[in-house]
Order: structure tokens, then C-alpha cells, then sequence
């Protein structure tokens, strides 16, 4: 037992180390145990439970039996003076036995623990990362919300549904962030399996509040009056909703005389999509960046496709791969991605995933204004930094880097080992400095990044690719293999056709670990070129 509460302890202090759960799977995994062992203590409880109930229950039944037969005859029965005796003992001795037994409290393991542990559970802000999650995948990859509810997502083994609840808690999250737009689906979803007969502690009336004032935000007055009826039918008491008819009556009065006086006798039905509009987005390439999560977008010709070959490679007869070439396939022309298969071992993954999980932290930027390390809503992932010197297989995998890229590991950055939490994702970025951030790697001393190495040490069920938005490329995970391009031009300008995004995981765990290889060192392996673009 004693043993047991180490480990628990252990487990918990891990937990404690870290917050910000949804921005890692493998971190995640760990809250499944302590849940449980939370599962395992409630057993525990509820046997110790039944087994007091059982001893009630076995005493009250001894004296209904016993009462049956001495109320037949009172008198005579404590008449006999050993009737009279046990009389005296169970009133004055047994009875406070029992007393003592349903005062006994058994809930002091359950609790203890549950006080224990609680103090390590995820937060208010995990459970709206996750909430924010689905809707990131929801948007991404063009999915209902009936779909999600209905746990429908490709690639799934453990289908699980969302109950009126899970539909409606998820929409007042983005109600609380005023999206409307998400609001309006996700409480339209919970509205649908009410209608269909779901029990739930979440009424009709609760729902249709939130969900008319959502549409009447978006302005659909004509949805919003009709959803406020329907409430007031259910509820005609409704305060709130007794106000909001005559106000949606007024207001849906005035638009319509607006219209007739602005197109005659022709009236526009204002009809607003039900997928209607998602709120202005900051980021260009939107578009571009889903469609190639979603598998769709550019498609290289069959000519350019023509000139992209697999091949074994030795880097230029490199010692350490004369006897075994690695196989090199080429994924794009322009940057040249290229993919290098079965170049990491299962041993060597578990290990650097073994070495980095009890390390994993949020994943930062660098702000381009400050330079200071921040989180940010774009990057969900949490990552830790392995040395070379920690452990026999980083070298291993650090000199393998090299004899393949023939670039110097010295003035490399340490390997970054990354999880991807739930609907994880770095959205589009470049892995170099730019001249408007002249000081981006100044503390390194090393130059800019010259050129990105990245492993990928799982299978992703469905997303998570790789893409890059401006050329139309996209590399999907697969587990021990690994894709290369240059950052940089050998002029030492920055290529910004790689720019470059990890797609949401929409099912799955993944994990990379990439190395970020800097220009020093590279003077002789990689000479400068004349020309600008090469």
C-alpha cells in the first residue's frame, strides 16, 4: 500500500509540475490514471458502503422477526425472564452498536484522496482549451456539428458521443467569447437532441434562450422572434423572454418597413446561413492552410510530379552510410522537402519520448516586437529540449543528421522534442529570422537557421500534416521517418516559400522532434552562393 501512495505521488507531483493539459496528448494520459485510481478508491468506498448496510440489514431483520412474535403476546413474552433480559441488553448495549455502525463514516479513504488529487486536476481554463479545441477542428475540417457530436470523426476506435450537456456547456464557451456564429450551431445541436428525446438536466427553455439571443446577434430577427415564441410556450413566464418579443416585434417592425420603402413593394426574406459567417480572421492564407489540412488545394502538375524520385542515398559516400543508404524520397521541387524513411528506430523513439515527457512545457514564441518567449493561442504543444550529452542515442541521432545533411551539429540547436495536444497546432510561421527581426537568434551567436530537420515519432489517425500554405505542399506523419528543406538560400536570404504550418490533429497522438541547424559552421559544407535565390 505503502508503495502504491509513492507512486501516487510521484504521478502527482509530475501533474503538478505542469498545467496547460490540452496542449499535450502524452501528458494528458497521465490524468486517465489518476482518474483511475479515483474509480478504484469509489469502489472501494461503495463495498465498504454495502457491507455496513449489510450489517443493518441483517440486524434489522433479526429483531422485525423478533418483534413479530413477542408483540403476539407482550406480557407473556417478557414474561420470561430470559426475553426479559435480552430485552434490557439489546435496548441498553446492542442498539448503541447499531447507532455506532450507521455513524461510522466511511467515505474518510474516498475523500482523502479525492482532496489529494483534486488539487492537480485540469482547470477552467483546460476545459475551455478543449472546448476551443473542437471548434478549431470543427472549422478546419469543415465539420458539423452533428457529426462531432455524433463521435463520426475518421480514423476513430473509441467512438464517443456528446450528451445535451457536452453540446450546450460547449456552447456557452464561445458565447462567453461573444462568437455568436459557434454559438448558434452548438446550441442548435443541443436543441436538435432534446427534440429527440435525450434526457438531459438541461432544459428546452435554457437552450432557446441563449440560442435566439445568438441569431438575434448575427441578425436574423425573424429566427430570433420565432425561437422567443417557441420559449415562451414551454415558459410564458419568462421574463427575459417576454421583454426580448415585444423588442424583437418592434425592431423586426421597423427593418421591414425599411426594406418596403428602399425596394417598393419588394421585400427581401433575410435569410442568414447556417453556416453563416466565422468572425475576421488575422491570418492571410486561412483558406489555403485548411484546404491543404483538409487534403485539398494546389496539386503539383504531372510534369513537375514527373521530376521528384525516391532514391537510397550516402550522402557523397559517406562512411557511415556506404553500407547503409538511407532511403530519401523527394515530397517537393520548390523548396525541395525531402522525406527520409525508416531513419529513426522504435527503441530510439520510445527513448526520446521517455526522456522529454516528465520535461514537457508549454510551447512558446518569440515576440517579433519584444523577442520575449510568450504561449500563444496558435501554438498548442508542449515541448522539452534533449542534449547531446544526456544520453547515448540524442548523439546517435545528432551525428546521423549530420552524415545525412552534411551540415555541423555544433552550432545546431538542441533536438526539440514536441506533443501536440487536442486539435494541436502551429499555425503558419517560419522557422528563420526575418530582416525585419534582426536580433531573432542574437543570443545563439550562430547565425540564422539555415535549414529544419523533423522527425515524426508517431502515426497521426487523421490530420496533422505539415503544409505550406504559399507553394501547395503537404507532408502527412509517418512514424520513423523524417523530411529536411532549407530555410535559407546558399546567398544566405531567407526562402519565404517556407512557410509553413502543423495541422490541427483532428484524432490521434503526435509526436516530432525537430533540429534547428544554424548557418556558422556551415561555411565550407555549404559555400554562398552569388545569386540571391539559390
Amino acid at each position: 500500500m505503502a508503495l502504491c501512495w509513492l507512486m501516487l505521488s510521484l504521478l502527482l507531483q509530475t501533474l503538478h509540475a505542469h498545467n496547460d493539459f490540452f496542449t499535450s496528448i502524452g501528458q494528458m494520459t497521465d490524468l486517465l490514471y489518476t482518474e483511475k485510481d479515483l474509480v478504484t478508491s469509489l469502489k472501494d468506498y461503495i463495498r465498504a458502503e454495502e457491507n455496513k448496510l449489510e450489517q443493518v440489514k441483517q440486524w434489522a431483520e433479526k429483531l422485525d422477526s423478533l418483534t413479530i412474535t413477542a408483540m403476539e403476546d407482550p406480557e407473556r413474552f417478557v414474561g420470561h425472564p430470559v426475553n426479559a433480559f435480552k430485552l434490557m441488553k439489546r435496548l441498553n448495549m446492542e442498539w448503541a452498536d447499531v447507532e455506532n455502525l450507521v455513524l461510522r463514516d466511511t467515505t474518510d479513504g474516498f475523500i482523502s484522496n479525492l482532496t489529494v488529487q483534486r488539487q492537480y486536476f485540469p482547470t477552467d481554463e483546460d476545459q475551455k482549451g478543449a472546448a476551443k479545441a473542437l471548434i478549431r477542428l470543427q472549422d478546419t475540417y469543415q465539420l458539423s456539428a452533428h457529426t462531432i457530436s455524433a463521435g463520426d470523426l475518421p480514423g476513430v476506435v473509441h467512438k464517443s458521443r456528446m450528451t445535451v450537456e457536452d453540446c450546450f456547456e460547449l456552447g456557452k464557451v464561445v458565447y462567453s467569447e461573444s462568437d455568436y456564429y459557434h454559438t448558434e450551431l452548438w446550441m442548435t445541436q443541443a436543441l436538435k437532441q432534446l427534440d429527440d428525446g435525450e434526457d438531459s438536466p438541461v432544459d428546452k427553455v435554457t437552450v432557446l434562450d441563449y440560442l435566439s439571443y445568438a441569431i438575434y446577434q448575427q441578425g436574423d430577427l425573424e429566427r430570433a422572434l420565432e425561437l422567443t415564441k417557441r420559449m415562451l410556450k414551454l415558459d410564458p413566464t419568462h421574463q427575459r423572454a417576454n421583454g426580448n418579443l415585444k423588442y424583437f416585434e418592434v425592431q423586426l417592425e421597423k427593418q421591414r418597413r425599411a426594406e418596403t420603402s428602399a425596394g417598393g413593394d419588394k421585400r427581401e426574406k433575410r435569410h442568414v446561413d447556417a453556416q453563416m459567417k466565422r468572425s475576421e480572421d488575422p491570418l492571410p492564407e486561412r483558406k489555403r492552410y485548411e484546404q491543404l489540412c483538409r487534403g485539398e488545394g494546389l496539386k503539383m502538375t504531372p510534369r513537375r510530379r514527373s521530376r521528384l524520385f525516391c532514391r537510397y542515398f550516402d550522402n557523397k559516400r559517406n562512411p557511415r552510410l556506404l553500407l547503409a543508404p538511407v532511403k530519401q524520397e523527394d515530397e517537393w521541387d520548390r523548396p525541395h522537402i525531402v522525406r527520409y524513411h525508416d531513419i529513426i528506430s522504435e527503441y530510439e523513439m520510445g527513448k526520446v519520448k521517455e526522456l522529454a515527457k516528465p520535461r514537457l512545457r508549454r510551447a512558446t514564441i518569440s515576440n517579433p516586437i519584444t523577442g520575449v518567449l510568450e504561449t500563444a493561442p496558435y501554438r498548442i504543444s508542449k515541448s522539452a529540449w534533449l542534449t547531446s550529452d544526456e544520453h547515448p542515442v540524442i548523439t546517435r541521432i545528432n551525428q546521423r543528421i549530420e552524415d545525412i545533411t552534411g551540415l555541423d551539429m555544433l552550432t545546431a540547436e538542441e533536438l526539440q522534442v514536441a506533443n501536440y495536444g487536442v486539435a494541436g497546432q502551429y499555425e503558419p510561421h517560419f522557422d528563420f529570422g526575418r530582416k525585419d527581426e534582426p536580433d531573432a537568434f542574437k543570443e545563439l551567436g550562430t547565425g540564422n537557421r539555415v535549414a529544419t530537420w523533423l522527425f515524426y515519432m508517431s502515426d497521426v489517425a487523421a490530420g496533422g500534416a505539415t503544409v505550406f500554405p504559399d507553394v501547395g505542399a503537404a507532408v502527412w506523419p509517418k512514424k520513423g521517418t523524417a523530411v529536411f528543406w532549407y530555410n535559407l538560400f546558399s546567398s544566405g536570404e531567407g526562402d519565404y516559400s517556407t512557410r509553413h504550418a502543423a495541422c490541427p490533429v483532428l484524432v490521434g497522438n503526435k509526436w516530432v522532434s525537430n533540429k534547428w541547424i544554424h548557418e556558422r559552421g556551415q561555411e565550407f559544407r555549404r559555400p554562398c552562393s552569388l545569386s540571391e535565390t539559390e
